[in-house]
C-alpha cells in the first residue's frame, strides 16, 4: 500500500463553474429576513424554499365582497350605533365604528380569538375593509405603533368586557353596548332585506347547548346535553337571524322565548300590519302561556307535543294498521289523523292536534304536533311533512353559526361579556347572509354555507399595493372561483346602498 505524503503537491483537477442554483449559500446576518428561509424537498435540480418576506400578501382578498355588501347595507354601521363610547376623542386613534368593524370582518374571514388581531393589525387589507384611510397604519403618532394600522386585543376586548355601568369616568374600559338597541337590530335587518312585504312569516324558536369549559358566571350541568353549557334562544326566519339569546342552563328550554316573540311581532306587525304570523318550535316550546298568547294575537302556532299514554292510546288503532302495513311492506308506513285533545291540568281550552302513526323497521314510532291551523287550509299530512318538519333547516343555519362563526367562543368571565361575543358572531353571520342572498343568488353558490362561501370566496391570496392615488388589490391569477367572484360584484354592483329611516 502506498502511502501518501501530506506535503506532497497534489495533481490539479479541472473544477467546473458551479451554476447560479449550485452556489453556495451567501453567509447572511442573523435579523436579515433571508436567514428565516426554509428550505423544502427540490423539485428536479431547482431549490424550494419558502420564507415570509413577501411584503403585503393578504390571504383574504374576498374581504372586499363584504366591504361591498356593507357599504349597501350598513349592517356593521347600524351595530355599531348600539355601543356608546365614552373615551374623549382627542385621545383615540381607533374610533368606535372602527372596532366593531375590525372585529365583525375578522369573525367573517375566520378568525375569531381576540389575540388575532396582534397579527392582523397590520393587515392592509384587512385595514382597508374596516375604512382606515392610512391602510399602511405610517401616520400612527406612536413610533412602536408604526405600520401597524388596525387596533390590537388589548383594545378590542373593551366591545366586550365594558360593564353596565360605564361612562366617561370610568378608568378603562368605557365603551357601553345598548344590548336592547341590538336585539331590536336584527329585526329591522329583517326588514330592511325586504322591501315588500312576504305573503307569510314563519318564526323558529329552538334552544341549543353551548358548552363551556371554565368557571364562568351562569355554567350548570344540563342533564340532556349531559355537560356543563349555556342554553342559547335562537330564532330565525328562513335564513334571517332575528334572535340570539344567552341564557344558563338550569332553565326550561322556553324560557324567555314568549318575550322575545312578543318583541319581535310587535316590530314586524308595526310595519307590516297584515301579514300572517306563525311560530314553529319542538316539543320544548309547547307551553300554555305561549300558545294562549298566540291565540289571543292572532298569531298562528305549529309545535311539537310529546307523547303520553293518553296521545298513544287515542292512535292506538292507527299504530296497528301501521304495522300491519309495515309487515306486508316491509316499507315505512305512515298514516295522519286529527285529533281533539285537552291536557288533564296544563291547558286552558281542546286544541288541534295531529298524529303520525309510523312504524319502521326498528319499531313504531309516533308522533304529534299541536297547531292552531286550520284543517281544511291545511290538511294532516302537509302540515306535519311540510309545514312542521321544515323546521328542520333552521337547525342547519345554527350549526352554521356556531361552528362556522364562532357564536360556541363563549370563554369570558361574565355573561354579558359572552352576550356581546354572541352578538358579533350573529352580525357576521348576517353580513355573510347579505353577501349570499344579495351577490350569489343564481351562482353555483346560492345555497352555499358560510364555510363554504369563506373557504372558496374571501380566502383569495392577494398582493396589496398602496399608492397615494389607489389601493391595488392584485388577486391570485389561478383563484378557481374567479368567475363566481367577478358575477357576485357585478351582481352588487348593480344595487344602490340602503336609504335608512331617521
Amino acid at each position: 500500500m502506498t502511502q501518501c505524503n501530506s506535503d506532497s503537491p497534489r495533481k490539479a483537477t479541472p473544477r467546473r463553474r458551479p451554476r447560479r442554483d449550485d452556489r453556495p449559500a451567501v453567509e447572511v446576518p442573523l435579523d436579515d429576513p433571508r436567514s428565516s428561509y426554509l428550505d423544502f424537498s427540490p423539485l428536479g435540480a431547482r431549490q424550494v424554499v419558502a420564507g415570509f418576506d413577501g411584503g403585503d400578501i393578504s390571504s383574504d382578498g374576498g374581504g372586499l365582497l363584504l366591504r361591498k355588501v356593507e357599504q349597501l347595507t350598513s349592517i356593521i354601521g347600524q351595530f355599531a350605533a348600539c355601543f356608546v363610547d365614552h373615551r374623549a376623542p382627542k385621545l383615540i386613534e381607533h374610533p368606535l365604528e372602527h372596532l366593531v368593524a375590525q372585529r365583525v370582518y375578522a369573525l367573517a374571514l375566520g378568525y375569531e380569538d381576540l389575540n388575532d388581531h396582534d397579527d392582523l393589525r397590520h393587515d392592509p387589507l384587512l385595514a382597508t375593509l374596516v375604512g382606515k384611510l392610512d391602510p399602511t397604519g405610517q401616520s400612527r403618532s406612536r413610533k412602536r405603533d408604526k405600520g401597524k394600522a388596525l387596533a390590537g386585543k388589548s383594545t378590542l376586548n373593551r366591545l366586550e368586557l365594558t360593564p353596565v355601568g360605564a361612562d366617561s369616568d370610568a378608568r378603562y374600559k368605557k365603551i357601553a353596548c345598548r344590548t336592547h338597541d341590538v336585539e331590536d337590530l336584527f329585526t329591522d335587518l329583517f326588514l330592511q332585506a325586504h322591501p315588500t312585504p312576504p305573503g307569510r312569516i314563519v318564526l323558529d324558536l329552538d334552544a341549543t347547548d353551548d358548552p363551556i369549559h371554565g368557571r364562568q358566571l351562569g355554567r350548570f350541568f344540563h342533564g340532556y346535553y349531559k355537560n356543563y353549557c349555556y342554553l342559547p334562544l335562537y330564532i330565525f326566519c328562513g335564513d334571517h337571524l332575528l334572535c340570539a339569546r344567552l341564557r344558563p342552563s338550569d332553565i326550561d328550554a322556553s324560557a324567555g322565548s314568549l318575550k322575545q316573540v312578543k318583541r319581535i311581532v310587535e316590530r314586524l306587525r308595526r310595519t307590516w300590519p297584515g301579514v300572517p304570523i306563525v311560530i314553529r318550535a319542538d316539543s320544548g316550546f309547547c307551553r300554555e302561556p305561549i300558545m294562549s298568547w298566540c291565540e289571543a294575537n292572532d298569531v298562528d302556532y305549529v309545535l311539537g307535543l310529546a307523547q303520553n299514554k293518553r296521545l298513544l292510546r287515542l292512535i292506538a288503532g292507527d299504530l296497528a294498521e301501521a304495522k300491519q302495513r309495515f309487515d306486508a311492506t316491509k316499507e315505512p308506513a305512515r298514516i295522519f289523523s286529527d285529533l281533539s285533545y285537552k291536557t288533564l291540568d296544563t291547558w286552558s281550552r281542546q286544541r288541534r292536534v295531529v298524529a303520525k302513526a309510523e312504524h319502521l323497521e326498528k319499531g313504531p314510532n309516533p308522533r304529534f304536533v299541536v297547531t292552531s291551523l286550520d284543517p281544511k287550509g291545511h290538511p294532516a299530512q302537509p302540515l306535519y311533512e311540510v309545514d312542521y318538519c321544515g323546521r328542520g333547516e333552521m337547525e342547519n343555519r345554527i350549526k352554521e353559526q356556531q361552528l362556522h362563526l364562532f357564536a360556541d367562543r363563549t370563554s369570558a368571565a361574565t355573561m354579558r361579556a359572552n352576550q356581546i361575543r354572541l352578538y358579533l358572531s350573529s352580525i357576521a353571520y348576517v353580513l355573510l347572509e347579505s353577501l349570499r342572498r344579495l351577490g350569489l343568488a343564481g351562482t353555483e353558490m346560492a345555497e352555499a354555507q358560510c364555510q363554504t362561501i369563506r373557504l372558496k370566496l374571501l380566502k383569495i391570496g392577494a398582493l396589496v399595493q398602496v399608492t397615494v392615488r389607489r389601493v391595488w388589490v392584485r388577486l391570485a391569477s389561478s383563484c378557481p372561483s374567479a368567475g363566481v367572484f367577478r358575477q357576485a360584484f357585478a351582481d352588487l354592483d348593480r344595487l344602490r346602498p340602503l336609504r335608512l329611516r331617521c
